[in-house]
Formats: structure tokens, sequence, C-alpha cells
């Protein structure tokens, strides 16, 4: 069944004619729902809704919203079967990977609500005899929140929950590719009880976004997508002051040393690589290889990507779904092409799409080996299940290689060296560090963000949260 989408504007479900169509990346015949195309006009209606909430949301006790919050969080856990279905049919992940980011967003609002409860300062001596000092923390106001398509419920909810956490209202833009997904999200925020306002939604294309970035009446964007887009948004948002919170993707690199246990380092770079087919902004897409080992574990790597079974996210026997888009397809398959051109061997996968029972975007898993740091493949984010070696001869080139190129996200290294380990994760320029685990895999309790041209402003999730969405004030009295 198609759905039909609409806007949320101060607790009102607006409809308008469905222009834009989100489609099954499985199944391409079956289109999912239809959407609004909205405009600037929406833009500023779903501003001043929150902007006229705000001051009854930020003045309400901790505990209203904890309540509200973790009232949320339940529901999307009680749902989440028939969510973890839509979320699948829409954005191609398997049933289980959609499954399971439904109950990781169930989780990150009961973690919020707790956080809500847990917002605290300080009391300071002042050099002046007499004189007492507080700081307190308090809500900034309307935040933008711009989210993507590859992750539709979990990056709403680590956006949205703790914006409401602490007092902010929000208007939400998301990505075309999985509308349904995140308009069910914001059904169940309204459904539990949400205050008129607090939360809106505004469907449609990029000038949804622009509109949002450059509203003079938004105090803070918040931004998940690529660089290009990234420097836009951050560049309207600061032309009026507003806070501004980027992620803009990765070129993670997975560190692998003779001494490191083989059959672990192989499955690593498998599930950092192939998993929610490759579109996972802290995926390991370049993978550095001590030359001791290297033979093998490619061939190791290949062996278990040919393996892996690519079919209808909704087939149990899938290991790995489709791409989302045609367009996400095609971009795959030219950096593919690229690698080739350039001296890489293919060894599992290839440059062509796959035909199956059904029309969708699917792709093999793909290992392109014996490439060299400064090829496309090496510095460019591909964001699919193509994954490229490069062969090293220590661990101080795979250190190099690593702190190579503009991203920062996540990084990894595979060794049974506590010397390397603890040096890589010092020294590497990443924001997330993995030893001996896949660099794609986060807790939703503790901070998500890079370094360089990943991340901008301050980090998200978990109890580092609090700095983006909240202003420290510093209250003097004398006694």
């Amino acid at each position: 069944m198609t759905q039909t989408l609409t806007h949320f504007i101060g607790g009102k479900q607006i409809s308008a004619p469905g222009a834009l169509e989100s489609t099954n990346p499985s199944n391409t015949n079956e289109i999912i729902a239809k959407f609004p195309d909205g405009s600037v006009e929406d833009v500023n209606d779903a501003v001043a809704a929150a902007r006229s909430a705000f001051p009854g949301w930020s003045g309400s006790t901790p505990e209203v919203r904890a309540d509200l919050l973790d009232k949320v969080g339940s529901m999307i856990i009680e749902r989440k079967d028939a969510l973890g279905k839509l979320l699948a049919m829409e954005e191609g992940k398997t049933l289980p990977e959609a499954t399971g980011e439904t109950v990781r967003a169930g989780r990150i609002f009961k973690y919020m609500a707790g956080e809500a409860l847990r917002r605290h300062g300080q009391n300071l001596d002042s050099v002046r005899p007499g004189v007492e000092i507080q700081t307190y923390r308090e809500a900034v106001g309307v935040y933008g929140l711009i989210t993507p398509w590859n992750f539709p419920i979990a990056i709403p909810a680590w956006k949205i929950a703790p914006a409401l956490a602490f007092g902010n209202t929000v208007v939400l833009k998301s990505a075309n590719p999985t509308p349904a997904v995140a308009h069910a999200l914001v059904s169940i925020i309204h459904e539990a009880g949400a205050p008129a306002g607090i939360v809106n939604m505004v469907l449609g294309r990029g000038i949804i976004g622009d509109a949002l970035s450059k509203h003079p009446d938004v105090n803070g964007v918040s931004f998940t997508g690529s660089q290009t887009v990234g420097a836009k948004v951050a560049n309207a948002a600061l032309s009026h002051f507003a806070r501004v919170q980027m992620e803009m993707g990765g070129k993670n690199p997975l560190v692998v040393l003779d001494d490191a246990e083989l059959d672990r380092a192989i499955q690593i770079a498998v599930d950092g690589g192939y998993f929610a087919t490759g579109q996972r902004c802290t995926a390991s897409s370049r993978v550095f290889v001590q030359a001791g080992i290297y033979d093998k574990f490619v061939e190791g790597v290949a062996g278990r990507a040919k393996a892996l079974k690519v079919g209808n996210a909704m087939d149990a026997a899938t290991q790995m779904g489709p791409a989302v888009t045609d367009v996400q397809l095609q971009g795959n398959l030219k950096y593919v092409d690229i690698a080739i051109k350039e001296g890489g061997r293919l060894l599992a996968g290839g440059a062509d799409p796959l035909k199956l029972d059904t029309p969708g975007h699917y792709m093999s898993p793909t290992l392109i080996v014996d490439t060299k740091i400064g090829d496309t493949i090496n510095q460019e984010e591909v964001f699919g299940p193509v994954v490229s070696v490069v062969k090293i001869k220590d661990y101080e080139e795979g250190l190099a290689h690593s702190n190579s190129g503009n991203f920062g996200l996540s990084a990894g290294i595979v060794t049974t060296s506590l010397k390397h380990a603890r040096h890589y994760q010092r020294n590497v320029k990443a924001g997330m560090v993995m030893i001996n685990l896949p660099t794609a895999g986060v807790d939703y309790h503790v901070p998500f963000g890079g370094s360089r041209g990943s991340s901008y402003g301050a980090r998200e999730q978990g109890f580092a949260a609090v700095d983006f969405f909240t202003q420290i004030k510093t209250a003097y009295s004398l006694s």
C-alpha cells in the first residue's frame, strides 16, 4: 500500500499534493510513499510554530520532557517489527538491520529522557568577598534538523531527542529517499502527546534545507550529509549566527598488521565494508594490509564477499540489500570503473549491476586490491559495498596512510600488539578509533563525531549532546 504523507506543522498534519515519490530499492515497481514538495512558505510556517511553542516547552519541568521522551522510546520499541519492515522496504537494509536500527532509535529516546533530568550547573566561589556565582544550562531555541537516508530513524532520533530533552523545539527536513520512515517517527512523537509545535516536519527537495538554514528565527542547524551540501548549510546558518553542527562522512581506514589474528581481521573487514550495503559513514572502505599476510587476507575477504547473498531486503536469506537509489548505484559503479582504470585489480564483485528476480538497485560486494594510496578510490567517499586494499610495509606506513585525505571520522587497527594499538589510538587523526573491531558500529550513549572534514561543531549523541543543544548562563549575586 502506497502511503500519502503530510507535513507536520504546529501539531497538525498539513496535506499537499504528493508531487514526489519514494520507491522500494528492492523492487522499484513498488511506490512506498507519495509526499509533498514543500515550499519556503511551509518552512516559514513550521519555524513560526516552533518559535511559538518554545516558551512553554523550555519552561516545562525536566520530568515532563523526560516522560514524553521515555514514552516515545517505548512506543518505537513496541512497534519495531512494523517500523523495521517499513525501513527495510524504503531504504533497502535487510530486515534484521532495519529492526535493529529501529530499536536503537527507541533506546536513544529513552537515554535522552534520563539526560533531561541530569542537566546541571555549578556553584563557584568568586574572587570578590560576599559574591556567589552559579552557572546553569538553558535551552537555545528553534533547531533545524537535516537528516540523511542511510539511518532514516536513528539519525532523526539522535537529533530530535536531545533537542527536546533540553527544552528546544525543532523543524525536521528528512531525506527524500526515506520520507515514510521519518513521517512514522514524527507521528509517534505526536501520538505520545507532544505539545503542538515542538516537533515540526516539512517534506520536499533541497529548497527546504536551504530555507531552514537561512531562516533568521532558527537558532541552530544540525546536519548530516555530504561535505558539499554541508558547506552550503554552514554558510547559510552562519550568515545569521546560528549554531552549526555537521557530520559529513568518512573515508575510514582499517590497518591490518602481520601479527593480527587472520580470521578475525578478515571478518572485521567484511563487517565494516559490506554490511548495511556499505552505506554507513563509518564503513571501512579502505584497508591497509601489511605485506606478510596480504595475499591470505585479500583471498579470505574475497571469498567471504562472494559468499554474501545479495537480495531483497525482506528476504530472510538476504545478507546485503540493494543500494538506496539508482543514482547511488551508478555512483558506486563509476568508482569501481575508475579504480580499475587507475590500476586496481578486481578480486570480487564488479562494475556492473546485479540482475535479480525483482528490479532493484543491486550490486555485488566488491573488493579491489593492489591499489595505491593516491588513487581516487582511496581518497573519495564511495558510500557503497566497495572495499579497496593497499599493501603496506609496516605499521608506520599504515598510520601515515590512515591520516591521508580530508576525512577523519572513524579508524581501526587489527593487531595483537598493545604497543601499536595504543600508538594508533593516540595518533590517528579520527574522532573514533576501533581496536580489533569494525570501524562501523557505535553505541548510542557515547559521543559520535570526527575530525578534519568529517565533522564540524559539537559532538552528537550521549552525554556530549548537551553542549550543542544548550547554552551556559553565568549568574552573580551578592549574598
